[in-house]
């Protein structure tokens, strides 16, 4: 029992400094340690997995995906997918609704305690002018959080988490209450893709809840797999046509419907980061850009076969909660894979950020079906592997 307390307070800890790593990047402070802090959290998550018991099974598809993220380091330089394998597996053991609960909680406290701070004027700035979209000059609220982008965006992952926790219990009203509310948000500040899928959100979790037969169907399943893969046809698109968009006035329309992003990958930087030649199979190191269509961020950060495997990751996920018909998890997942085609919020070295992760985290042992078999700590899974 001792020791049960101990390995999920090392999974808690790390979660905590996680989130608030996140935190603190939304703000105005500069955080010198954050590289330190990154390693602190991983080494937790490790102690968290080297105290618990997994199947044979399970000790091997850990080892295989550390193994791809020691590959991916030695190509890139980042460690990400070493931390995310590492996050991921220690979550086993951990209940989840505690998790997203803590997540939800600590993330709502500290955007409020950043608009409360910029309010009084002690810590950021509340709101920002500067030309916004076609030459304008705006007012928008930020609270905070640099850009108002970003403090709608963190509106939508509050909502995401709400209505993944308590949607299945909410009265109807509730449901008008987020829509309104996510008006006043887009009022403040500006953001179309923002308000456009928080709204979507809102509006496919209240279909979720009061259609009770959608709720059985496999269709909304095969959907949100159909939106993975095409999101992911729209960013190949968009890498391989972005310089093509000047001179074509079908693909103009397409980039105004998505902002200006496509073409902003071959005329943003001088290095055209993001545009399908700079994908490489592992990525390379120099491949750093910052853009913000996430999907495209992906392959071009850590390479097309990683790219590919989390994609497929993605799928096993929506598999799985197909067959335990957890809809308020596609409805998750739909909403981050069409805000991801736009924004790179999930896409990042933040991994609290992308929900995702803790939605394999939960379920990754049944998703590879290596939960059936005797548990036991690696060093006792060797010495068995010797005596055969």
């Amino acid at each position: 029992m001792q020791k049960m307390k101990v390995k999920t307070l090392f999974f808690w800890i790390a979660l905590t400094i996680e989130l608030l790593i996140v935190l603190i990047d939304k703000s105005v402070l500069v955080n010198p340690i954050e590289g330190r802090l990154f390693q602190i959290t991983f080494l937790l998550f490790a102690v968290k997995i080297c105290m618990t018991k997994y199947t044979r099974r399970e000790w091997i598809i850990i080892i295989l995906f550390e193994a791809l993220g020691i590959v991916s380091y030695m190509a890139t330089g980042r460690n990400e997918i070493i931390r995310i394998v590492t996050m991921i597996a220690s979550c086993k053991g951990i209940n989840e609704k505690a998790v997203f609960s803590y997540i939800f909680r600590i993330t709502l406290g500290g955007c409020a305690l950043l608009g409360t701070l910029s309010l009084a004027g002690v810590l950021g700035t509340t709101k920002v002018t500067e030309v916004f979209r076609e030459g304008k000059v705006e007012t928008r609220y930020c609270f905070g959080m640099g850009h108002p982008n970003a403090f709608h965006c963190m509106f939508f992952m509050l909502v995401l988490l709400f209505l993944y926790l308590y949607g299945k219990n909410l009265k109807k009203y509730w449901y008008g209450i987020l829509f309104l509310a996510n008006v006043g948000i887009f009022l403040l500040t500006g953001s179309r893709t923002g308000m456009l899928i928080t709204a979507f959100a809102v509006v496919f979790a209240t279909l979720l809840v009061y259609g009770t037969k959608l709720q059985k169907t496999a269709f909304i399943y095969g959907m949100t797999l159909v939106i993975l893969f095409s999101c992911i046809g729209i960013a190949l698109f968009a890498a391989a046509f972005s310089k093509r968009v000047p001179y074509q006035p079908v693909l103009q329309q397409i980039d105004k419907l998505l902002s200006g992003r496509i073409i902003n990958l071959y005329y943003g930087c001088s290095a055209q980061a993001g545009t399908l030649p700079t994908w490489r199979l592992f990525g390379v190191a120099e491949n750093g850009y910052y853009f913000d269509m996430g999907w495209v961020r992906l392959f071009y950060w850590y390479g097309i076969i990683p790219g590919c495997i989390y994609v497929a990751v993605l799928a096993l996920l929506i598999w799985e909660l197909y067959k335990r018909k957890e809809y308020m998890g596609v409805m998750v997942l739909a909403s981050l894979f069409i805000y991801t085609l736009v924004e790179a919020h999930i896409i990042s070295v933040y991994l609290a950020r992308d929900y995702t992760l803790f939605l394999v985290g939960m379920r990754w042992c049944s998703m590879f079906h290596a939960d059936k078999g005797e548990e036991g700590y690696f060093w006792q899974i060797r010495e068995k592997n010797r005596n055969i």
